[in-house]
């Protein structure tokens, strides 16, 4: 089996734009337009749009999809999220809008920790993701993320913030919360929280100004 390296090197060689390097002259909610020389080009982002200014220049590595009846770009912020997206594609049933859709409710670090630690159940509660979905990702992933290089200091954070937020969340739930107000009231603690207890105390003080 080809390793993970290999794997992604060679999809990635069949790509005829590989990245973009332009000004921003549009923003909607999942796709801007980079304006490069003169041509604006149509790209679905995974990043926010509040990530994106108008008439800034950026750079961003993209993926063209080929398909029958259109040619769709679709672009990321780093090489790790483009490499990520590409090894989603190789999922059954997971096409290019389903993969961004999976990278715009869990970041590369999230997606990362929960394949390296067989947690499904983890990352359908942190991110939102179905559960059959997340189980999908983490089976099929694992046997290619053994040479993934970690993210300089995502990983060991997003290792750690899983550590505590699981359980905090499970507990908002068990007090009646829906689970999609619990994870995001969790994912918006200020950083400095590290347990679950301080979590759910805050969680609940939130949730009262609701």
């Amino acid at each position: 089996m080809q390793c993970l390296g290999q794997f992604v090197k060679a999809l990635y060689d069949r790509e005829m734009i590989r990245h973009l390097t332009g000004t921003v002259a549009d923003i909607t909610e999942g796709r801007i337009v980079i304006d490069v020389s003169g041509i604006g080009y149509a790209v679905y982002v995974h990043a926010s749009s509040d990530y994106f200014t108008l008439e800034s220049t950026v750079t961003i590595h993209t993926y063209l999809s080929v398909q029958e009846r259109a040619l769709d770009l679709y672009g990321f912020i780093t090489r790790d999220e483009l490499s990520l997206f590409i090894l989603l594609l190789t999922l059954p049933k997971i096409g290019p809008k389903s993969a961004l859709q999976i990278m715009q409710k869990a970041d590369t670090a999230l997606l990362q920790t929960s394949v390296i630690n067989n947690d499904a159940v983890g990352l359908s509660k942190l991110s939102g993701i179905g559960k059959k979905t997340a189980e999908k990702i983490v089976l099929g992933l694992q046997d290619r993320f053994d040479e993934f290089v970690p993210l300089s200091g995502t990983h060991a954070q997003s290792s750690h913030f899983a550590s505590y937020t699981t359980d905090a969340i499970d507990a908002l739930i068990t007090l009646g919360y829906p689970q999609a107000d619990a994870r995001n009231v969790i994912h918006n603690l200020p950083e400095t929280i590290t347990d679950t207890n301080t979590a759910i105390k805050a969680a609940l003080k939130e949730l009262g100004k609701q």
